[in-house]
């Protein structure tokens, strides 16, 4: 199994892009107890698959179908899917080479026509027109810039870290929108509540926006990191943030309002 970091120096893909890929169902990763995605090794081939995609110039919803496939369905059930793509873009690659090739021209008159206009030391005039003003019968198309691979690259990567980004924002604040129940029965939630008061004993204590810092010896934090994985299991509606500070530890644990008894509960009261 992989970490994030790991698959991405492996592949040589942006850990942004990698978040990207599993916000939109192409790269699905496996979850640790704290949050952390893991992958194993079908993720390489994943990220081979869709980087030989790219390059024939699917887009993410053909290569999203094209894995799905490949995941369920027999070898022969993805060439057949495939091959009517790649013909479409066969017809789409010619019908640009066309365009191309006209939007070239075009370029090649403008060049002769501009070479061909004399040198005046006064300003322009509406006789510099570099190209004739073609007729509206004869008005060539328009043809749009085409991105090349490092833009391509570019702007997929900027998308990446765009939509990595609201992910992780969505992932970082799910707690607010979580219900404030617990799933421990009464007697599991009394031994957590004396775990947690044996773990914080001692500790300096303050108010923090919407919870409560816990400054702790830094040598608790693998207690503290268990009992706040488990935590997030029956009362995902916590929110917990460990910060090392030399020999100390932070510990910042947020909850909704309406949680702020069965934090005072669980942790104590604040200073």
């Amino acid at each position: 199994m992989m970490r994030i970091s790991q698959l991405a120096e492996r592949s040589g893909i942006p850990a942004t892009t990698l978040r990207f890929y599993d916000s939109v169902g192409l790269l699905p990763a496996d979850r640790t107890p704290s949050g952390y995605r893991m992958y194993d090794e079908d993720a390489v081939e994943r990220l081979s698959f869709i980087a030989t995609a790219k390059r024939l110039g699917l887009p993410l919803e053909d290569i999203a179908k094209l894995l799905t496939l490949r995941d369920s369905a027999a070898c022969a059930d993805v060439k057949a899917t495939l091959r009517p793509r790649l013909t479409a873009r066969i017809a789409d690659a010619g019908a640009r080479a066309v365009e191309l090739a006209g939007f070239t021209a075009t370029l090649h008159r403008a060049l002769e026509h501009l070479d061909a206009l004399p040198d005046r030391s006064g300003p322009c005039d509406p006789t510099c027109d570099f190209l004739d003003r073609p007729t509206p019968a004869s008005r060539p198309v328009e043809v749009p810039p085409l991105l090349g691979p490092e833009a391509a690259e570019a702007a997929e990567a900027a998308e990446a870290a765009e939509a990595a980004e609201a992910a992780e924002a969505a992932e970082a604040e799910r707690w607010r929108c979580a219900p404030v129940t617990c799933s421990l029965t009464a007697t599991r939630l009394s031994d957590r509540t004396v775990r947690w008061h044996e773990a914080v004993h001692g500790a300096e204590r303050a108010a923090i926006p919407e919870g409560l810092r816990l400054t702790l010896p830094a040598a608790r934090a693998g207690a503290l990191a268990e009992l706040a994985a488990a935590e997030q299991q029956c009362c995902p509606f916590f929110d917990f943030r460990l910060h090392f500070d030399g020999p100390v530890l932070h510990l910042d644990v947020r909850a909704p309002q309406e949680a702020a008894g069965m934090m005072a509960e669980l942790l104590g009261p604040s200073a």
